[in-house]
């Protein structure tokens, strides 16, 4: 009986965990779309059929001089991503920013990242501590601290972007 109770205790400690560190998908109440919200991986967008969007990941084509420069340096970088599974600008710079990674080699498992709702909060808060208003942001980080961002759209593509921030970092 012991052991029963145990296996039950340790089920439901376990249950509770998964819901404090996954994302929740749900159904989004303005274009019946599904709505990520809290930590998630490209793995999870790849993972879900009604992201077609994520396709268009393997329709870009970054250009070799800058990814070239980025391979020499990005591996010094980490990322903080947020995106609104709902989000026309998400749906188009996070499959560009995933195409980038994997042509430079990066590691998709080191980018941190989360699914926001329409108000842009994350179902733990971690959007307060970035202070996130618009999405897509990403947030490039190195040594702890944050380098430069891309909110919203790019100025000019996301591989020039990322190696603006690099070459020059914000307030540096």
């Amino acid at each position: 009986m012991k052991k029963i109770l145990f296996a039950f205790m340790l089920l439901i400690s376990t249950g509770a965990l998964a819901q404090t560190t996954g994302y929740i998908p749900y159904k989004d109440s303005v274009d019946g779309g599904i709505i990520f919200n809290g930590p998630i991986t490209f793995d999870d967008l790849n993972g879900e059929a009604s992201f077609t969007w994520m396709i268009h990941a393997y329709e870009y084509k970054p250009y070799d001089k800058v990814i070239d420069y980025l391979q020499n340096y990005i591996k010094d970088y980490s990322f903080v991503v947020f995106l609104g599974t709902w989000c026309d600008d998400s749906h188009e710079l996070i499959p560009r920013f995933e195409r980038v990674l994997q042509a430079v080699n990066y590691p998709l498992a080191k980018v941190t990242m989360y699914g926001v709702d329409r108000a842009k909060t994350t179902k733990n808060g971690e959007e307060k501590k970035y202070a996130i208003t618009l999405v897509p942001t990403i947030i490039v980080m190195k040594d702890g601290k944050e380098m430069g961002r891309i909110t919203e759209s790019v100025k000019k593509t996301i591989e020039d972007d990322l190696a603006a921030i690099i070459t020059f970092p914000q307030g540096h």
